[in-house]
């Protein structure tokens, strides 16, 4: 899962970022309002995470024309601004969750987690397929029941399969969801990596489309 966190105090958005990234998440990082909606407009994100009090463009107008295109990607409003007033236009504007400052990291982690899952129609903190589950809240991952070791990779392919159960992803997809904008994986680090996810898995688990991707299926069936 991909996210794009929004914020001009850098130290604050690199502390975001990381404990994001510790939770298995690729993270971009914008500093300003222009940017945010240039890289929400042409990049792939699973959510966003979206201060108001930006240089360039405020984070509210961002937001309201992202809305007002269209463009359905999960919001969370990161900002000091508390009062009722402001949570109510943060709301008319678009947005899918509402966090104040000053905030425990832990709980970003929480809510774009739930908001991912909400999008995907996933309202469950256990994702499962079959005799294999993921544990958001504590990205475990069991196998009958078993825990299973993962790279950070690994989980990262896996979780994105896991949201989307049984729908065929392209390599692209993979691509846009799964690493960060700064990164160019190697056109064979996705085979190596669902090869390696088979092997702890079992080869029957994650199927391959020719010539259109991969699905996750339930093995058991």
């Amino acid at each position: 899962m991909r996210v794009l966190v929004v914020e001009d105090d850098r130290e604050l958005a690199s502390r975001v970022r990381e404990i994001l990234q510790g939770s298995g998440f690729a993270c971009d990082m914008a500093h300003d309002g222009d940017e945010a909606d240039f890289l929400a407009r042409t990049e792939s994100y699973d959510a966003v995470v979206l201060d108001l009090g930006l240089p360039q463009r405020d984070g509210l107008s961002v937001l309201t024309g992202w809305r007002e295109d269209n463009l359905d990607i999960p919001v969370l409003i990161l900002t000091a601004r508390g009062r009722w007033s402001e949570k109510r236009a943060g709301f008319h504007a678009g947005a899918d969750d509402y966090l104040t400052k000053p905030f425990e990291l832990g709980e970003v982690v929480l809510r774009v987690q739930a908001l991912i899952r909400r999008a995907a129609g996933r309202a469950s903190p256990e994702l499962r397929c079959g005799e294999l589950s993921l544990d958001t809240r504590s990205n475990e991952v069991r196998l009958r029941g078993q825990p299973v070791s993962l790279t950070n990779q690994e989980f990262r392919i896996l979780s994105y399969l896991l949201h989307h159960p049984g729908k065929v992803i392209s390599r692209t997809e993979f691509i846009e969801h799964v690493y960060e904008r700064d990164l160019d994986p190697d056109s064979n680090v996705l085979d190596v990596l669902i090869g390696r996810l088979r092997r702890k898995l079992g080869s029957d688990l994650i199927e391959t489309v020719r010539g259109q991707g991969f699905r996750l299926v339930d093995g058991g069936q």
